[in-house]
């Protein structure tokens, strides 16, 4: 399978802390069995709480077999050239493992590299963030790329605005046109609300980055009765200000995940994204402690969401949650 190679003239040190895990000293890894790089996008709950799950287990699971293992996170500051430089850098110095956090991560990775195995976390779906054709999910990727989804279950979201948002005709779908994953979303969202048959008018307002993000919600909000927001990073990065546009024109928000509904959102139907990285470490372990096969590896997911609700936003709006939901 061909990449398109990344040549880059970049000569910036790698931004972000490089935090320290399990013992991580900084040119020591020959005293480890295994050094693995973490590159994520940017830092947001969701994202953390995945390299979080992701660095918890794969400690306790290397403790368990002996072994020990140095883990480099590296935080790219929501900028495609850093996830470049840092993915790069792990490549040069032959990490065992590259745990790519988000989608832009994860294109970084892939490009950087045919060799080093590669797991993905918080990335929805795997061929359109890498364009790979002939794709078949049970089957894995055909290449040295495998991990989690965060894909959310859209249908029964799609379902929530029937649910809390019954009188709700307009319906406002944002995501940032530099995340194709986000896309994606809206996109099979608009196809489950219009199956819905409940004769609802959508509309998907798309912007570059932050800083064109105020106008779009701004126009959004004035245009719509609701609003769904998909697992969208750099979404989740800004909910103050979508929460200070929509809550005083008493717009709702539905969230695509638990992040993003606690700033801004009245309720979501949210995976684990911390348990995403425990999933996310077992294939890791696999791996490198049992020689799994990278390219025959499914994505793998998380099959236990919870309906959340925030109970400030909900009050002051007037909605009413049913039971069964959990507070954000």
């Amino acid at each position: 399978m061909k990449k398109s190679i990344i040549n880059l003239a970049v000569t910036v040190a790698v931004l972000g802390a490089c935090i320290t895990a399990l013992g991580f000293v900084p040119g020591s890894s020959s005293e480890y069995d295994y050094t693995v790089g973490i590159v994520q996008l940017v830092r947001h709950d969701a994202l953390d709480a995945a390299s979080q799950g992701f660095s918890d287990r794969l400690a306790e699971l290397m403790d368990e077999a002996g072994k020990t293992v140095k883990i480099d996170y590296q935080n790219a500051q929501n900028d495609s050239v850093n996830c470049s430089v840092i993915a790069n850098n792990f490549v040069a110095k032959k990490y065992d493992l590259i745990m790519a956090n988000a989608t832009t991560a994860l294109q970084a990775a892939y490009n950087a590299t045919e060799d080093i195995p590669i797991l993905g976390t918080s990335v929805t779906v795997y061929d359109v963030a890498l364009g790979l054709d002939d794709y078949v999910a049970e089957e894995g990727t055909g290449a040295n790329v495998s991990g989690t989804s965060d894909l959310a279950p859209l249908e029964e979201q799609a379902q929530m605005i029937a649910e809390l948002v019954p009188s709700a005709k307009r319906v406002g779908l944002l995501y940032c046109s530099a995340e194709p994953n986000s896309r994606f979303q809206v996109e099979e969202m608009v196809r489950s609300l219009e199956a819905m048959d409940a004769g609802y008018e959508c509309e998907m307002y798309a912007f570059s980055d932050s800083n064109d993000l105020q106008s779009v919600v701004q126009r959004m909000a004035s245009e719509s009765d609701v609003i769904y927001l998909p697992t969208d990073n750099t979404v989740a990065s800004n909910t103050a200000l979508i929460d200070n546009v929509c809550r005083p024109l008493g717009i709702p928000v539905i969230a695509g995940e638990e992040g993003i509904c606690e700033g801004c959102g009245i309720a979501t139907l949210s995976i684990s994204y911390y348990n995403l990285g425990v999933i996310t470490a077992e294939m890791a372990a696999e791996i490198l402690l049992q020689g799994a096969d990278v390219p025959s590896m499914p994505v793998r997911y998380d099959v236990n969401p919870v309906r959340k609700y925030n109970a400030e936003i909900c009050e002051e709006l007037g909605i009413t949650i049913p039971e069964g939901y959990d507070p954000v």
